[in-house]
């Protein structure tokens, strides 16, 4: 029988449903409570997932909770995180780990004083399309990376999200808040980063809201909304990345790679799915076998879910401090670099996660 490590989430909005939809796949999650602010949706949220409804302090304290799902907006997931591991919990975190690297660190110096687990989101490169490229780049399919490119660019949250203000104050940002995907992604397949540049501007200083109670509310934009950036690889790759609000249309395609024996397209670092296509030399284009789970749907708890597992195996999970450290330091590096134009080095680096196999360690756990 599949030992159980017991899970409370404090935080629940939107991207709680997608958590918690996906727990009863992985049988080493026993989903106990989940908490809010606003004990209401609290309760909405167990009423829906057959859990219980508990206040913060009390999900806390609770003897059955191993480690806290923080779900939380990112402005709070180090207040929140410090009280899970002041309260003896492992915590695992919805990405950025923290919106600097200076608040991070409060995080980083009291997991190791603890010696408790901290374990950060995304976890969209655990999946199927993302650990098939994995395998075919340390199998050589391309050769040795050189260089890449990596974008992300839309026109803005605005014309979706009822309360877009967030994303476009201190904190926010398309780098910060979509960053982490193509970021971890990149580390994933090629290794850390060892420097870095950037530049940065905006398109509009006010932004009108497209939809919910506030439409056609404007508000003002206090950070720069199009970001790029030059990442120089410890194993001498450069990927260019570009992260952008102020774009409506575009053909890029999310990351590319491009080796000493052939190219690589590689799926949208936000999804578990799609398709990885490799050119041998100049070749044509050629849409790789998946050779890994987890490439069909949405399974974003499959950090928790190893982190969880690890526990019981006694092992590193992949989803690790450390990585997000990392990359939190990338991005929080362009745009440092951006605003003295001038390369930052990174002083943080992180090892690769270890591979997933075709068979995934933790088993078909549902």
């Amino acid at each position: 029988m599949t030992k159980k490590i017991g899970i409370g989430v404090i935080g629940c909005g939107n991207i709680s449903d997608a958590y918690l939809k996906a727990a009863p796949q992985f049988g080493v999650l026993n989903m106990v409570a989940c908490a809010d602010i606003n004990l209401s949706v609290a309760e909405e949220k167990a009423a829906t997932y057959g859990i219980e409804a508990l206040s913060v302090e009390a999900l806390l304290a609770d003897d059955r909770i191993d480690i806290v799902l923080n779900l939380t907006t990112p402005q709070f997931h180090v207040e929140v995180g410090k009280k899970a591991l002041n309260a003896g919990k492992h915590v695992y975190s919805e990405k950025p780990l923290a919106v600097t690297m200076k608040e991070a660190m409060e995080l980083v110096d009291l997991a190791r004083e603890t010696g408790l687990r901290v374990g950060c989101a995304p976890d969209t490169f655990f999946g199927g399309s993302h650990q098939t490229a994995r395998k075919l780049l340390d199998a050589g399919e391309i050769g040795a990376i050189n260089a890449g490119s990596a974008y992300m660019m839309v026109p803005g949250h605005e014309s979706w999200h009822p309360n877009p203000d967030f994303y476009y104050k201190a904190g926010g940002g398309p780098l910060l808040d979509m960053g982490p995907y193509y970021i971890t992604a990149l580390i994933n397949m090629i290794g850390p980063v060892s420097s870095v540049l950037g530049a940065a501007t905006r398109s509009y200083e006010t932004r009108e809201i497209g939809s919910g109670a506030r439409e056609g509310e404007s508000f003002d934009v206090e950070i720069d909304t199009h970001i790029s950036g030059i990442m120089n690889f410890a194993n001498g790759a450069q990927v260019t990345i570009t992260t952008s609000f102020d774009v409506h249309k575009h053909e890029h395609n999310h990351i590319e790679l491009y080796g000493t024996k052939g190219s690589m397209v590689v799926p949208d670092p936000n999804c578990f799915d799609g398709d990885v296509k490799i050119s041998e030399g100049s070749g044509d284009w050629v849409t790789a076998e998946q050779t890994h789970k987890y490439g069909d749907g949405n399974y974003r708890i499959l950090g928790l879910a190893d982190m969880a597992q690890a526990i019981v195996d006694d092992r590193p999970h992949r989803a690790s401090l450390e990585l997000s450290l990392h990359v939190l330091e990338v991005m929080e590096g362009i745009l440092t670099a951006a605003d003295r134009k001038a390369i930052v080095e990174m002083k943080h680096l992180c090892e690769r996660p270890e591979a997933l196999p075709d068979s995934l360690p933790f088993g078909q756990l549902g």
